[in-house]
């Protein structure tokens, strides 16, 4: 599937929405807790992209797998941290807290790239952490409280595991290896399924709650990832950045409008410092990146010139 330039975008707003849903939906179950609403979900994502993945790719896609090597499973374990961590976090706090706190997945990607990595940062984007890390920390502390708090903690887990994730995929990139992400995205299912299976058992969601939940798997992760990475073939990976913030704004807006839960003060707080640290940086940095493109490009004029 080949995709122009305003496609991509469009569809990858779709996909920010789908992605979105995830919050509401589980606000409308009946009877499954948290580590069965992150099973069945996981399950149902498996079973989708067993059946997606063929069809798109081959039959051929399963001894490919086989062949990829280490790089592959470690990005699918990284990927079933993220799928876990995420669905525990909404059944533990709001969908404002668990969104935000995933928002901040760039700037943490890039904080790993600098502590394990050894790759200098800009100071732009050292900055933008440190705001970001405040936002996150005045909602934590307006938080203590409660026990919201240790959903925010626990959906911590699905940023630091993306983190991850992107830093091997680049380091693999860099090496000549090229990962592909849907059959990780897979692993990545599988591997959240059989580790919360166990601490799901017994299984005692309703049909409503497994038809929903089945939705999630189907339309809320395994269809919009695959088209993500088709989008990425397509657009710069800062426009993925500031479009995926979209995700944040559906989310909340969604449970708001969906499920009655509207976001806190503190939370809005928080998250206008997260979202502007990021949205600012990203630009910042595309500037930049644009500013050295033009000065190649003069220099390459200039060379020609006799």
């Amino acid at each position: 599937m080949n995709l122009r330039h305003g496609q991509a975008v469009a569809v990858m707003v779709l996909v920010t929405f789908l992605w979105s849903t995830a919050g509401v939906v589980t606000r409308h179950l009946e009877q499954a807790q948290a580590f069965e609403i992150t099973f069945w979900r996981s399950f149902f994502t498996l079973l989708s992209l067993m059946i997606i993945l063929p069809i798109w790719q081959g039959w051929g896609i399963w001894r490919r797998m086989r062949a990829e090597g280490w790089l592959l499973w470690a990005s699918g374990a990284c990927w079933s941290v993220m799928f876990t961590a995420f669905m525990l976090a909404l059944a533990m706090t709001s969908v404002a807290n668990v969104l935000i706190t995933l928002a901040a997945a760039p700037l943490l990607t890039a904080l790993v790239s600098r502590v394990f990595f050894g790759q200098q940062l800009a100071r732009r984007t050292w900055v933008a952490i440190g705001i970001a890390g405040l936002g996150i920390a005045w909602m934590f502390a307006r938080q203590l409280e409660g026990t919201a708090w240790m959903g925010m903690l626990v959906a911590l887990g699905a940023p630091l595991g993306g983190a991850i994730n992107w830093n091997l995929v680049r380091r693999g990139q860099e090496a000549g290896r090229r990962i592909d992400l849907v059959p990780a995205v897979l692993i990545g299912a599988a591997i959240s399924s059989m580790v919360t299976l166990p601490l799901a058992w017994p299984l005692e969601a309703s049909f409503h709650d497994v038809s929903l939940l089945a939705g999630l798997g189907l339309g809320q992760l395994a269809i919009p990832c695959i088209l993500a990475v088709i989008c990425a073939r397509v657009l710069a990976p800062p426009e993925m950045s500031l479009l995926a913030l979209l995700e944040v704004l559906f989310g909340i807006g969604l449970a708001w409008w969906g499920a009655g839960e509207a976001p806190s003060i503190e939370v809005i707080q928080g998250g206008m410092l997260v979202l502007g640290a990021l949205v600012i940086n990203e630009w910042l940095g595309w500037r930049e990146r644009e500013g050295h493109y033009r000065i190649q490009q003069l220099e390459a004029e200039q060379e020609t010139l006799p």
